[in-house]
């Protein structure tokens, strides 16, 4: 799974143009005004908004964001920041005694049991989160047609908002949690991320999940390469399937595979792996194509790391992450025997989290590979060591902590 988030685009941002955009109303000096409205998350435009300036109270932007009424800002950007920074600490305020954090008391469930399932407390997480979202997305700024804030001490993001938005160029709204996402994309971008495996880093775009949990990607640099890859001239064709940033792509190019092909679907995601390639000096030994999930022909070694958790997304920001009722998997799957060469072997990167949430259990992840025709040779596994796994705060910690993240080794039975 592409784990860490660098923010993903909106259906309206892949190409479609300014006018499939989705728009926003207010009312403003007596009159309607309207404009174009973006989110990185999918969000859909508030339906009720209000304007304000630096002189609304924090309290005040609470309570009109805990209902649903956004509010589009004209005072100083930095103020702007100060309200977000203040919805946060009050949203996330924490709990005293029995009574909720005003985050869980946004959201009701059904209580099943005194003790509620791993999954019970997983899907209420999400929710709170969403709400979460939902609530801090309530803040909004204007954008002027070149991307200029007409703000007070706004900063110039103009390079950042091009490379997650491209060049289309007419005034717009967004929220500025929408725009902190975007401002960190580009540091993302800018400064890159040290992968040990590789020797080098890795710069992922907006809307491209970056390789920050690094055991999955130190799993493909120890695991045996495959005899039928091994016997091949130069050591054969190898396929990475939904490449991301193009890094385990990359990684099997250093380990001496003379030809990857980098299947991705996404063209955020296949113009990020063009240009790390290209970055790293790899582009003789890695081909990166567009596919919906398998590209054409066969390889003796086939890599896959599908989302994790087999639960639908709520946003277009969560679909490198959840994997509704496990499609990628399944398709990984299913699709690995066709395009195995004999002998070849297929890797699937894949944690174990979604079985300690009681998501997916292990018997059911078996009946899924002996259904495709599919036998395992062997399991490589390792820990996660991210910040997360540590954090006894998180309402998934039990699950994080038994964590197990492994590499799969199949071929075809």
């Amino acid at each position: 799974m592409r784990h860490a988030l660098v923010v993903p685009p909106s259906g309206a941002d892949k190409g479609l143009g300014v006018t499939e955009l989705p728009t926003v109303s207010w009312r403003e000096e007596g009159e309607v005004r309207t404009a174009p409205w973006r989110s990185g998350s999918g969000l859909p435009p508030p339906k009720r908004v209000v304007i304000a300036d630096d002189r609304m109270k924090a309290d005040v932007a609470y309570h009109l964001a805990c209902e649903g009424t956004a509010i589009l800002w004209r005072g100083d950007f930095q103020n702007a920041r100060q309200r977000l920074t203040a919805l946060v600490r009050r949203i996330d305020a924490p709990r005293t005694g029995n009574k909720p954090s005003v985050a869980e008391a946004n959201v009701s469930m059904p209580i099943a049991s005194p003790l509620p399932l791993p999954a019970d407390v997983f899907h209420r997480h999400r929710l709170i989160q969403s709400q979460r979202a939902r609530t801090l997305g309530m803040l909004l700024l204007p954008f002027d047609a070149d991307f200029r804030i007409p703000l007070r001490r706004a900063p110039d993001v103009q390079q950042a908002c091009a490379e997650a938005y491209g060049t289309d160029a007419l005034p717009f709204i967004a929220s500025l949690r929408e725009l902190l996402g975007i401002i960190g994309a580009h540091e993302w971008r800018t400064k890159g991320i040290e992968v040990s495996a590789l020797g080098a880093r890795i710069h992922p775009h907006y809307g491209v999940f970056a390789p920050i949990r690094s055991e999955y990607v130190d799993l493909v640099a120890t695991a045996p390469l495959p005899p039928a890859l091994l016997g091949t001239p130069s050591h054969g064709v190898a396929f990475d399937v939904g490449t991301g940033t193009g890094v385990l792509s990359a990684l099997l190019a250093k380990r001496g595979i003379a030809h990857v092909v980098a299947a991705e679907r996404d063209p955020r995601a296949l113009a990020c792996a063009r240009d790390n390639i290209a970055a790293l000096k790899l582009d003789a030994q890695v081909e990166v194509r567009q596919a919906d999930l398998y590209p054409d022909g066969c390889a003796a070694l086939v890599v896959c790391n599908p989302p994790w958790i087999p639960a639908r997304p709520v946003s277009s920001l969560e679909h490198a992450v959840y994997d509704p009722e496990s499609s990628m998997l399944r398709g990984f799957l299913n699709g690995l025997v066709a395009h195995l060469e004999p002998g070849g072997e297929g890797w699937l990167l894949l944690s174990d989290l979604a079985e300690h949430l009681g998501l997916r259990t292990r018997p059911e992840l078996l009946a899924l590979i002996d259904a495709a025709g599919l036998i395992v040779l062997d399991r490589i596994e390792t820990r996660p060591h991210h910040p997360r796994a540590a954090d006894v705060s998180d309402p998934l910690y039990a699950a994080r902590q038994a964590e197990v993240t492994s590499l799969w080794r199949l071929r075809a039975r």
